[in-house]
């Protein structure tokens, strides 16, 4: 039989000053640096450049509309990263970002397997559980 509580201990006890004030302030950073680590993502693709770049390599892996939906992960990168980031329509943006993720890590990426460094699914399968 457990005695377990279901209280988390902490690793290192002595740190139980620290953790209990900063606990509420948790959640609210996740979500701010995820949606601020996507917006400089969808500026280059629609300020700085242009979506028709991403359009031809998501045409070549047969993901069409091509340009439209170069367009829609670009204003969901620098939209919603910034909807995110000050915690508007959260779950809405982060349901959209998980979906987008989700085909960029299974679909894009699988194929290099795990690490980003040689064209892995690491980092969208990240941000993608980050949202």
């Amino acid at each position: 039989m457990s005695d377990d509580t279901g209280t988390p201990t902490r690793m290192i006890p002595a740190l139980g000053r620290i953790y209990d004030p900063l606990t509420p302030y948790t959640y609210p950073l996740i979500r701010f640096v995820t949606g601020a680590m996507l917006i400089p993502h969808g500026w280059a693709k629609l300020v700085s450049g242009s979506p028709a770049g991403l359009a031809q390599s998501l045409a070549k892996m047969g993901l069409e509309p091509a340009y439209a939906l170069a367009t829609y992960i670009g204003v969901l990168e620098l939209v919603g990263g910034t909807m995110l980031a000050l915690g508007l329509f959260t779950r809405f943006v982060a349901a959209q970002v998980i979906g987008f993720m989700a085909i960029a890590a299974f679909k894009v990426h699988w194929g290099a397997g795990f690490f980003w460094n040689k064209g892995g699914y690491e980092y969208p399968l990240f941000w993608g559980l980050m949202a």
